[in-house]
């Protein structure tokens, strides 16, 4: 992946003065490739939009856009309305500032020469280096110019303001900005995960085995609802867990593809680790799935959430759960409630989702809201939306298929994006991999917060009525 100058959200800003869904890739870059007009130009000529940054001792970061190709033509000027200048720190902090090219001056937008590196305006506002330079103290004295606002609109911004009044640089970078397929991988992740090592997976683990809810509470596990479309795989999302913690690829639930959910009970499972056997400080609670015409109701749903479901408690589709069933939890504590409820969806279906599904799941989101639990969204079977995550899941957060689906999925269910969380079940693979593992423990470690802010919750309510019973 590309290292350079820029972070994600100084691409973000970039974005939007440019427009469109774009990717970013490093060209040229002076540190690297030698400050030189030559190698400027035979890495950058022909390449169509570029971006040029330049960062200076200070941590001033400026440079500009160009929508038109760079070229060694002798003198050329290029005509480009959309190009501009810009800023996006200054002294180290941020400080975003476009400027425009002046109406009347849009033939003089850039200038091509073979001997110079980039030139922006004619005058010329930007011109940046000619010849070859080399860095004295990791520092290039750029031997170019800076005769502002003769092309480019500076709103009032001078040198100093621009670039601290010199042209020492520490870095230059050319960036060829593109169109971006969905599926072609972005430069930057979408959303920030730590580096995909098998450290992490392991520190992952590690982090998800000492898991323990508060101690204050005196409960052994929290409790984590999955509910969902049949076939979108709440059932494979515990096997996956599962298998992640026993070592290789389990089916200890029932899953697969049938007219009807393949859940027909209620069931609390337990996460061992391998080998001792030893559970782990939380259950995943399976069910059945939603259906149209039948599947489980919201009034069942509520039973289970507030704790009065029994282990195993097999559903009748003729008849809905009451307070009569045997096993009925009358006086449920709160081990016996569920502390977070995961929804879990089909990337690859939820275009076609139907307004019956929906308007079940908003009814859930009704009783949950009420009893104020939190709520995820697992989106499951990215790699069917993606050929890309087919050989890598590792690439999730670098699609942006994978980004489109899971703020069209926020905006459907009424949840914050962060709280959709793509993952890939473990389905015809027969051993475990690292990515896949990776990418399942990141959700179910933001699962479990999500239950702890429950529980911080539940007890912050306790510490209100015994203050008030004080009182």
């Amino acid at each position: 992946m590309m290292a350079g100058l820029l972070q994600k959200e100084d691409f973000d800003e970039l974005l939007k003065w440019i427009g469109g869904r774009r990717k970013f890739r490093l060209l040229y870059k002076i540190t690297r490739d030698g400050c030189s007009a030559l190698n400027f130009h035979s890495k950058c000529d022909g390449k169509g939009m570029t971006v040029t940054v330049l960062c200076n001792p200070s941590d001033t970061v400026y440079g500009g856009f160009t929508s038109q190709s760079w070229t060694s033509a002798g003198g050329a000027y290029l005509s480009d309305p959309k190009a501009f200048l810009f800023q996006l720190k200054f002294n180290g902090k941020s400080s975003y500032n476009q400027f425009p090219i002046k109406p009347e001056k849009i033939a003089n937008a850039v200038h091509c020469n073979s001997g110079y590196g980039p030139i922006f305006g004619g005058g010329h506002d930007l011109t940046t280096f000619s010849g070859n330079l080399t860095a004295s103290n990791g520092v290039f004295t750029l031997n170019g110019s800076c005769a502002l606002n003769t092309t480019y609109n500076m709103k009032g911004t001078d040198y100093n303001a621009f670039a601290n009044g010199n042209l020492q640089v520490k870095e230059m970078e050319v960036y060829q900005v593109d169109d971006c397929d969905m599926n072609d991988p972005l430069e930057i992740p979408w959303r920030r995960t730590p580096e995909w090592t098998t450290r992490l997976m392991q520190e992952l683990k590690e982090e998800i085995e000492n898991y323990k809810p508060l101690e204050q509470l005196k409960i052994q596990q929290t409790k984590i609802l999955l509910i969902g479309q049949i076939g979108a795989g709440k059932s494979s999302f515990f096997n996956t867990i599962n298998s992640i913690f026993r070592g290789y690829v389990t089916s200890q639930a029932c899953s697969g593809t049938a007219e009807h959910s393949l859940t027909t009970q209620y069931r609390s499972y337990q996460v061992r680790n391998c080998p001792s056997g030893k559970p782990l400080n939380f259950r995943l609670c399976d069910t059945r799935g939603l259906e149209e015409g039948q599947g489980i109701e919201a009034q069942d749903v509520c039973y289970i959430l507030d704790g009065n479901t029994p282990d195993k408690y097999v559903f009748n589709p003729s008849l809905p759960l009451s307070s009569d069933i045997t096993g009925f939890v009358k006086a449920p504590k709160l081990k016996d409630r569920i502390h977070c409820v995961a929804f879990v969806l089909d990337a690859s279906s939820v275009d076609v989702m139907s307004e019956k599904i929906l308007e079940k799941i908003r009814k859930l989101q009704i009783a949950m809201n009420q009893r104020g639990l939190p709520q995820v969204v697992l989106l499951t079977k990215i790699d069917k939306i993606s050929a890309s995550l087919q050989d890598d899941v590792g690439l999730t957060y670098y699609i942006p298929t994978v980004q489109e689906h899971v703020d069209k999925v926020a905006a459907m269910i009424g949840l914050p994006r962060s709280h959709v969380i793509p993952v890939k079940n473990y389905e015809s693979e027969r051993e475990l991999n690292d990515n896949i593992n990776i990418l399942n423990l990141l959700a179910m470690q933001q699962i479990l917060h999500f239950a702890d802010d429950f529980l911080y919750n539940y007890l912050d309510d306790l510490d209100e009525e015994q203050i008030s019973t004080a009182d």
